[in-house]
């Protein structure tokens, strides 16, 4: 079917978009492959690239014959997993007692190569032709959809964003998480949608060129009746109407003149800005959010930008210069990286954060990241430092993780905080108990709240700005009521645990880092044991690790002189047997005895051959 000069539509388990220059072409799409048999329909002799909207079955089931035929892969970053690793993705799916409803197994029966993935929110080119990628999240989480000149018209090849004049390929799809109480749960891809389709209109494109049904000719008209009948959708099991628009248009919400809320976001972002026109973030996690999915793998988890758009477009910010993390958990750094991508973003971390941002493989903590986040500026805990006309203060904050940072400034003549998820900032004297919230994986530690609250009380914030509840005009009664609240928790964890055998609130006398990592048959490997010794007394610790079959330690044990309630670390240098065969996630232990008493293997590392 001739779609436009050099452009056509060739109907197979999904459409599949041949754009043609010369005898060359690119295609969007690939369906069962059987476009290459009939390339001289089109005046083709080769095909150079294919470009995937989404990981489907339908779209990608037949991609080992483009690699066969040496044709060039791309696809969207957050489902690169499912179609270059998707044995992995069956491997370790759960099936039992299953709540992840998502369509992620409507994937490939078998992984295939690409040749990586395509840039968001920027216009590459693919073959001869220039191509700007638009994450368009909605029938799958991971979806993009593709912006083309070509011949005078603006083409955007949707995926199964949408269907026809205004229709949906599919409901199903779009329930990404089983139903709960987010006001979208149960229909995160339904609200994903009206919120793509409005910003692919923001594009202008002439024609929508969707994986299933005929090209929309009319795109606004298309938009306005999708959105009208999948609103009133969401609007059935919600108790106010859903405003779509104001999530777009009106994201930021101010606090003072010079800072502001990103009400979209998951969790709180904040903008500081400068008079110099630039800003400065606070978190920036998971951007114009509708719930997240169900499961933890990586095509579950997508940061956006959209947010930054309407900081260019109403307040005329003409650069993101700085990020700064609260802490590392997803929710708060997800979208550092995509920053520094798109907008130059440059990440300042506070010391003791940077290490987990840079490695997050290496630690053995709850809510990491998928991949490095480079740090561009590490900053000295407890001293301040200077942003344009802005002196901030970079506080040690643990509590509710170790590796967490609170920030004061002065902005418009207010005393700030910012305190990530330390503890929430919804009270009223005598209505109801504050919420300190503690993690014991996170390392939580039993003293840490009392610090943090004799933190506040020195620092004397007017305004508190926190990781998912509203600011909080702080009161002498609040920061009264965070120290009661510290003292009383700690008091409780010490008249609970033993006396006579303190491994601390974590519970646990060792740790291994790095947590996962890999080596080659016939490789080594160094790992650090962190051990604790529990006695008030010094005492001889020794460590001893328990190791696959075939593989040796240097040292065989260690033995170190640990004071009374101190810490100590002890170095191995893991030898891996010749003859090691590929596997994933062999475990390796450290067992650890103090003075007399032996504890057994209290701590456990993963160790992948490769």
């Amino acid at each position: 079917m001739l779609i436009g000069r050099d452009v056509f539509l060739f109907r197979d388990t999904c459409n599949v978009y041949v754009l043609r220059e010369g005898r060359r072409a690119v295609l969007v799409d690939f369906g069962s492959g059987d476009v290459l048999d009939h390339l001289s329909d089109f005046g083709v002799d080769e095909v150079t690239d294919v470009l995937i909207t989404h990981h489907h079955r339908d779209q990608v089931q037949g991609l080992a014959r483009a690699v066969a035929a040496g044709v060039r892969i791309w696809v969207p970053p957050v489902e690169h997993d499912l179609i270059a690793g998707v044995d992995e993705h069956w491997r370790t799916r759960p099936l039992a007692n299953d709540y992840d409803v998502r369509q992620d197994r409507f994937s490939l029966l078998e992984q295939v190569p690409v040749t990586g993935t395509v840039a968001e929110y920027r216009t590459e080119r693919h073959g001869p032709f220039a191509v700007h990628t638009l994450p368009t999240p909605g029938h799958t989480v991971g979806s993009v959809s593709y912006l083309v000149e070509h011949g005078g018209r603006r083409l955007a090849f949707v995926g199964d964003l949408l269907h026809g004049e205004g229709r949906v390929w599919s409901l199903a799809a779009t329930q990404w998480a089983y139903t709960g109480h987010h006001p979208h749960a149960g229909r995160e891809g339904v609200a994903a949608t009206v919120l793509s389709c409005l910003q692919l209109l923001t594009h202008e494109p002439d024609l929508l060129l969707p994986s299933h049904g005929e090209p929309v000719t009319d795109p606004p008209a298309a938009v306005a009746r999708a959105r009208t009948h999948l609103t009133r959708l969401l609007d059935l099991h919600r108790k106010e109407p859903w405003d779509a628009a104001r999530m777009l248009e009106r994201p930021w919400r101010e606090i003072t003149p010079h800072l502001l809320r990103n009400t979209t976001s998951m969790a709180n972002s904040y903008a500081l800005l400068s008079e110099s026109g630039t800003a400065l973030l606070i978190d920036f996690g998971y951007d114009l959010t509708t719930g997240l999915p169900g499961g933890s793998d990586r095509a579950s988890r997508r940061p956006l930008l959209a947010s930054i758009d309407a900081l260019r477009r109403d307040l005329g910010v003409d650069r993101v210069e700085v990020a700064l993390p609260t802490h590392y958990h997803d929710d708060h750094v997800a979208g550092f990286n995509l920053l520094r991508e798109v907008h130059g973003t440059r990440v300042w971390s506070p010391a003791h954060i940077a290490p987990v941002l840079a490695a997050p493989e290496r630690w053995d903590l709850p809510c990491l990241w998928y991949d490095p986040i480079p740090v561009d500026r590490v900053l000295p805990v407890d001293a301040p430092v200077r942003w344009r006309e802005y002196e901030i203060g970079v506080h040690d904050l643990p509590g509710h993780t170790l590796y967490a940072a609170a920030y004061s400034f002065t902005v418009d003549g207010r005393r700030v905080i910012a305190t990530g998820d330390q503890q929430t900032t919804e009270w009223e004297p005598g209505l109801r108990p504050e919420i300190l919230n503690y993690q014991y994986r996170n390392r939580f530690r039993i003293d840490d709240f009392t610090r943090s609250a004799e933190l506040y009380r020195t620092l004397r914030p007017e305004l508190m700005i926190s990781g998912h509840w509203p600011p909080f005009e702080v009161t002498d009664a609040y920061l009264d009521m965070l120290l009661d609240k510290g003292r009383e928790l700690a008091r409780l964890h010490r008249a609970l645990l033993p006396q006579d055998v303190d491994f601390a609130a974590e519970g646990f006398g060792a740790r291994i880092t790095p947590y996962r990592s890999a080596v080659s048959p016939g490789g080594k490997t160094r790992i650090e044991v962190e051990i604790r010794n529990p006695f008030p007394r010094p005492e001889r610790a020794e460590v001893r690790l328990a190791l696959p079959a075939s593989w040796h330690a240097e040292p065989p044990s260690a033995v170190l002189e640990v004071a009374g309630h101190a810490e100590a670390v002890a170095e191995f240098v893991v030898a891996v047997d010749d003859a090691a065969l590929p596997a994933e996630r062999l475990r390796l232990g450290a067992e650890l005895t103090v003075g007399q008493v032996r504890f057994g293997q209290q701590a456990e590392a993963l160790v992948s051959v490769r």
